[in-house]
């Protein structure tokens, strides 16, 4: 009885130590496989009183085969997306809420929760030669897209512009809770030319860098560069991008898509109401001013 015992307990304890070590080590050989949104902010935002819509769609031709832990859902020939509401509260903090979600290769759908948004940016970042905000965004993850439940996503924006070129980075920190939770760095950058009529075409960086204080080795991150453009068709906005990833850690092939609409906003018909291209996708149409900073 006493050896069954001590050998009941030497299981147990092994069976903990393997638990901890899935957890710690689940991220080891690769960044994040979660791609629902693939966006550099430029801190445009809807008017006050005004709706806005946008849906993401990302495709992996060639992404990744393995799961980051066991269970997880793979980005290998999946699409994944987000609808995206957002309304305009004042003019330097508008809401949204998503519900992101993942299709795997294999046709099964899986639901990656909900998250909302509080986008805070300094006013008119649309006529502003610099211009600079910060997004919040608070989520709920499903067990096949992550080992933790509650994340939080700290998005600083930074960006310059001119007439003919814009400069944007987003050095994002994901937080992420609970006893496999931790601190990582994923910024990105983007860099477009506006050819006019509200068109652009551009260069977009997406890194995951991994635990701050801890990155993974430089194969295992994800490095991701899109080429991009965005032009509108109608009253909708599309920004349309092919990338290409350079680490084990990246997504071989991935091509993106965002759909936007701007309902009008109060007080104004469809035509007036309906700012620029900017406020839902990568560009900024040209500016009959300029707010000086």
């Amino acid at each position: 009885m006493a050896i069954f015992n001590q050998r009941g307990r030497a299981g147990y304890w092994i069976a903990v130590a393997a638990t901890a070590l899935s957890i710690l080590t689940s991220r080891a050989f690769a960044a994040d496989q979660v791609h629902d949104e693939i966006q550099v902010y430029n801190a445009d935002i809807a008017e006050v009183g005004q709706w806005t819509y946008q849906q993401h769609l990302n495709y992996a031709f060639r992404g990744q085969t393995r799961p980051e832990f066991p269970g997880a859902f793979v980005s290998n020939h999946s699409l994944q997306g987000t609808p995206e509401f957002a309304y305009g509260l004042t003019p330097w903090w508008e809401f949204g809420f998503y519900a992101p979600f993942g299709i795997a290769g294999s046709g099964h759908f899986f639901s990656d929760g909900a998250k909302i948004r509080n986008l805070f940016v300094v006013p008119d970042a649309a006529k502003r030669d610099l211009f600079y905000g910060v997004s919040f965004e608070l989520g709920y993850e499903t067990p096949h897209f992550s080992l933790t439940r509650v994340g939080l996503e700290i998005r600083p924006i930074i960006g310059v512009r001119n007439a003919d070129w814009e400069v944007i980075a987003n050095p994002i920190v994901d937080l992420s809770f609970g006893a496999a939770g931790e601190t990582d760095f994923a910024p990105s950058l983007r860099v477009a030319r506006n050819l006019g009529d509200e068109r652009f075409v551009g260069l977009e960086y997406y890194a995951d860098f991994g635990k701050i204080g801890n990155f993974l080795p430089a194969r295992q991150q994800s490095q991701q560069l899109f080429v991009v453009t965005d032009f509108p068709v109608g009253e909708v906005d599309l920004e349309l991008g092919i990338g290409r990833g350079f680490t084990q850690g990246s997504d071989g092939w991935v091509a993106k898509a965002i759909i936007g609409y701007n309902f009008p906003a109060p007080g104004k018909s469809a035509d007036s109401g309906k700012p620029s291209s900017a406020a839902m996708s990568m560009g900024t149409a040209s500016r009959p001013s300029q707010v000086k900073n």
